[in-house]
């Protein structure tokens, strides 16, 4: 399976809880703040009744962007937010962010490449810093 729709991070030296504040703190720095938060370990137990390994999805937005994304293509919405994937794995944790330029090129509009580079950027360097 092809990894182009994301950009992926190990991190061996902190914790799942810290590892989340560091998500969270770095994608405040680049202007997103969260909207959502989805606790999949916690969902498949009150849901199915199964064990799964700390793994959160953040769905993080940046007003500014969404807006400008929004105006040139309403129908854009389907796409948003950016994801953000905090996991625990065998090695330590992993972050893994949806590349906008991956999300927002499904629609194959011109005018949303600016808003998906500036996200993508933005992204990228919030990744870095974690």
């Amino acid at each position: 399976m092809s990894e182009s729709y994301s950009m992926r991070k190990g991190l061996a030296d902190v914790t799942y809880a810290e590892a989340v504040e560091r998500v969270t703190d770095a994608l405040a720095a680049e202007g997103f703040g969260v909207l959502t938060t989805i606790d999949v370990q916690q969902t498949f137990k009150s849901k199915l009744d199964l064990d799964f390994r700390p793994y959160l999805i953040i769905g993080a937005c940046n007003p500014q962007l969404a807006y400008q994304a929004l105006t040139d293509e309403p129908s854009i919405g389907l796409l948003l937010p950016c994801n953000v994937v905090v996991e625990e794995t065998a090695s330590g944790v992993e972050v893994s962010i949806a590349r906008p330029r991956a999300m927002l090129g499904i629609a194959g509009s011109d005018a949303l490449e600016a808003v998906a580079d500036e996200a993508e950027a933005r992204l990228s360097r919030a990744l870095e810093s974690v």
